[in-house]
């Protein structure tokens, strides 16, 4: 019997919503569907027991052909919506964090469905074979999945590899450090220090990110992507904002980095997109980065009310519009990763900060 939590089981909902419905329609910044631009569905792949399965479309049938064991079934599309409804009500009435669902599990054994989660090695949650009618061909695309049925889900995850260092400069000795470590207040703890540092007048000017691989994975999208990224989680820190979209007009307004912006260009917008692009497609800190994505086709949106949406590298402006506008900035554990506290080198004095990137 298979158990999840509402996210894993909105991957196995939009599994049968997408087979029952045979299309799947692009959206706007907003999650609004547009409805001059979808993909009609030709087939599902998925790996189950190291099996690969096909689950095509054909009229009223879906049909599942098992190639290792030269086996074909086909089932009505019909049960794929009857069952689609089925599990959006139980996805949307459940409570706990993770739970099963008996009604379902006859079904899932008829369409050899045994495991919920996809691997998360990948970003991409599912397989899709489209007809794509910009070029008349039918490519496999690999789409996440983000349900908007549970709880928030996490764009970029934080790890020690993502400190950002800082130095700290002004006249500050190990006094100010023990006092300034002191602090341990429930909520806010590192902003208080911070607070603390700015009314002794101490600075932090950002020196590097610890981690070289993630620091040149950044500067493969812009030579001064770490630089930005190190304001926006000052400004962050500093409890200045939380929201992607207003921090994005903070430093637009601030220009940190001294851009020629006498004509309107938005420089810091521009990149930040390019980087939460490339994070939701496939880059992560530790893994060489080339720009190759992972989930090539984009994010497939489970709405509240079921519908699904999705965002393909074609409507690439409503896809990065969609990232900059529906995730904020949040705090990862500052033990766990190593963060948040002032400690000394030689004769200087440094502070990392950390992040992660969670959906609103």
């Amino acid at each position: 019997m298979l158990k999840g939590n509402k996210g894993e089981w909105s991957e196995l909902y939009t599994f049968l919503k997408l087979l029952g419905e045979g299309e799947l329609y692009a959206a706007d910044e907003k999650m609004e569907r547009l409805h001059n631009i979808y993909y009609p569905i030709i087939k599902v792949l998925r790996i189950e027991k190291g099996k690969e399965l096909e689950y095509v479309c054909d009229d009223e049938f879906i049909i599942i052909d098992d190639e290792r064991n030269n086996h074909t079934t086909k089932i009505p599309i019909i049960e794929f919506q009857k069952y689609a409804l089925l599990l959006l009500d139980k996805i949307k009435s459940a409570s706990g964090s993770s739970f099963t669902i008996q009604e379902i599990d006859q079904f899932l054994e008829l369409i050899k469905f045994d495991t919920l989660k996809s691997k998360s090695s990948r970003k991409s949650d599912i397989r899709i074979v489209v007809h794509d009618s910009n070029t008349g061909m039918k490519p496999m695309l690999g789409f996440s999945i983000k349900s908007k049925l549970g709880r928030p889900s996490t764009l970029f995850n934080a790890g020690k590899s993502t400190n950002l260092v800082y130095k700290i400069n002004g006249d500050i000795n190990d006094t100010d450090l023990q006092q300034i470590n002191s602090i341990n207040t429930r909520t806010h703890k590192i902003r208080n220090r911070l607070a603390l540092m700015e009314q002794k007048d101490l600075t932090l000017d950002f020196v590097k990110v610890s981690n070289e691989m993630f620091d040149l994975n950044l500067k493969v999208i812009d030579s001064e992507m770490p630089k930005i990224l190190s304001e926006l989680v000052l400004y962050y820190f500093s409890g200045r904002g939380s929201h992607l979209s207003e921090l994005s007009k903070l430093i637009e307004k601030e220009n940190p980095l001294n851009y020629n912006n006498l004509l309107g260009h938005n420089f810091y917008e521009y990149k930040l997109k390019a980087f939460l692009r490339d994070v939701a497609l496939g880059l992560t800190p530790r893994k060489r980065w080339d720009g190759e994505f992972d989930a090539t086709g984009g994010y497939i949106i489970v709405k509240e009310d079921g519908e699904l949406v999705c965002y393909h590298i074609y409507n690439q402006n409503e896809f990065q519009g969609y990232l900059l506008n529906n995730t904020k900035l949040d705090t990862p554990s500052s033990s766990k990763h190593g963060f948040g506290e002032v400690y000394k080198v030689g004769n200087e004095y440094f502070f990392n900060l950390n992040f992660q990137i969670r959906f609103n």
